[in-house]
């Protein structure tokens, strides 16, 4: 029997052992896709709980924690850190299967030393070992990068925003980490939205200009792409709720615009054609910037309007979408960013698993036209699907339909700075799989080849394919 979550966990064989104590574990972490406050870390925040840093802003948790039957005060309202925190502990023992479960445990090994399962009956010891850990100066935010070896991570950032903490943190060499913005122009793209014609304000403030039609439109982006670029920035994220490609003319446009800035009803064929021809705009100049370009799709967000009234967004009420028109809608539209010479290297993100084969197998029609292998990227396996088996599943459709060797590994898509053992825990998930084929004969058993692999997928891909190089200190 296998001890609980040991020096050795999820490595099943001899050559998975190898593969990643000896190299998958040495390498640095890029975490190109997270939701950081860069505040936190210009200010080099120090936690006085842990429910602060492991519980403030987690919908994952909140979500299991409201499954497991804990009230709304002890999740999001005014219950203390320390009350919130034993709810927290007393759920998880009913998360077997869950990646909370792993994850928690890891990130309790990793930063704080405490190898015991977590539960109520050591809640509160477990608590005060916490708190008195993060007290020490190496706990704070960059102490936290620093300890997990984090070179460089790319923060989600509206176009709109001063970028006042990146440039701070730019200007500060005691960082250690780079800290770089991620262009997100979903504001800009939804004018079905009640809060659009506010939002197309602030825009106008940070751009100079007054957005009266979509070519200002198009011109207060293309201002704020030179600001970012500027800042260091060489990502975007659209995050879409599903893939869409529609045209409308320009007359069409200047209508939707008005009408969403007034607060309008906008059908969702209108919200559609916007959302394409800002993509449109936006993904050529990520070509003209050598930017690389993230698209998340596949999620119904806000999926209960009652809780959505009363916490907002992003409080862990969304879920799946299985829109079913994907790949034909995906094949159009990267085409037609390919006609207008606006097509980036590009990493796609369902949301649904059942489209793995579906981003699979289009993006290897778009594989052209790039001094970077793997120009189109299947992403990693995100959110709902970033557990054991999803990652597995991700992997091996994506070695089944693709080139692995090329994949620019995994990311945190998190608000916490312990959740660095997420690549840790892919890691595991990666060399457990490539040294299982070796151990049946399904790779060949060439140390050179399978540490190759797994430093590429882990590390040394993402550096090359986000040309991350000038950052990295």
């Amino acid at each position: 029997m296998k001890p609980f979550m040991d020096k050795d966990f999820l490595l099943l064989n001899d050559t998975a052992r190898t593969l990643y104590h000896q190299h998958a574990a040495r390498m640095p972490i890029i975490d190109y896709h997270c939701h950081i406050n860069p505040a936190e870390i210009a200010e080099d925040r120090h936690f006085s709980t842990i429910t602060q840093v492991w519980l403030g802003g987690d919908h994952y948790k909140w979500r299991a924690m409201r499954s497991c039957g804990v009230p709304e005060r002890l999740i999001t309202g005014d219950g203390s850190d320390e009350e919130k925190f034993r709810a927290w502990a007393a759920t998880l023992p009913m998360l077997a299967g869950n990646p909370l479960y792993h994850w928690t445990h890891l990130e309790l090994q990793r930063y704080f030393d405490i190898y015991e399962p977590l539960s109520a009956k050591n809640a509160d010891e477990v608590y005060r070992a916490c708190n008195a850990a993060l007290q020490r100066e190496d706990m704070s935010a960059r102490g936290m990068m620093e300890k997990s070896n984090v070179q460089l991570i790319c923060t989600t950032d509206d176009p709109a925003d001063d970028l006042r903490h990146h440039l701070a943190i730019a200007a500060d060499a005691s960082v250690k980490s780079a800290v770089l913005p991620t262009f997100r122009p979903d504001k800009a793209s939804r004018p079905d939205k009640p809060d659009f014609g506010a939002y197309i304000e602030k825009l106008e403030k940070a751009a100079g200009i007054s957005i009266t039609s979509m070519d200002d439109l198009r011109q207060a982006l293309l201002n704020r792409i030179e600001f970012f670029h500027a800042a260091g920035c060489r990502v975007s994220d659209h995050g879409l709720d599903k893939i869409v490609c529609r045209t409308a003319s320009e007359e069409v446009l200047n209508n939707i615009l008005q009408r969403g800035r007034a607060g309008e009803a906008i059908s969702m064929a209108e919200s559609e054609a916007f959302q394409t021809a800002v993509l449109r705009t936006c993904a050529k100049a990520y070509v003209e910037k050598d930017w690389a370009m993230q698209l998340h799709f596949s999620c119904v967000r806000n999926a209960s309007a009652t809780m959505f009234e009363k916490l907002g967004a992003d409080t862990g009420y969304d879920a799946i979408n299985d829109a079913g028109d994907t790949a034909p809608t995906l094949a159009r539209l990267l085409s037609l960013l390919e006609r207008d010479g606006a097509l980036p290297r590009t990493v796609l993100y369902s949301l649904n698993p059942a489209d793995n084969a579906v981003v699979a197998t289009i993006m290897g029609s778009f594989q052209t036209n790039s001094s970077v292998p793997g120009r189109m990227q299947m992403g990693s396996a995100w959110w709902f699907n970033d557990h054991k088996k999803g990652m597995e599943h991700q992997l091996t459709d994506l070695m089944a339909l693709g080139a692995v060797g090329t994949f620019v590994g995994m990311l945190t898509d998190s608000r916490s700075f312990l959740s660095y053992t997420r690549h840790e825990y892919f890691r595991r998930i990666l060399c457990n799989l490539l040294g299982t084929m070796a151990e049946n004969g399904e790779y060949p058993m060439d140390r050179e080849l399978l540490s190759s692999l797994v430093e590429n997928i882990s590390y040394y891909n993402t550096r090359n394919y986000f040309g991350f190089d000038k950052w990295i200190k």
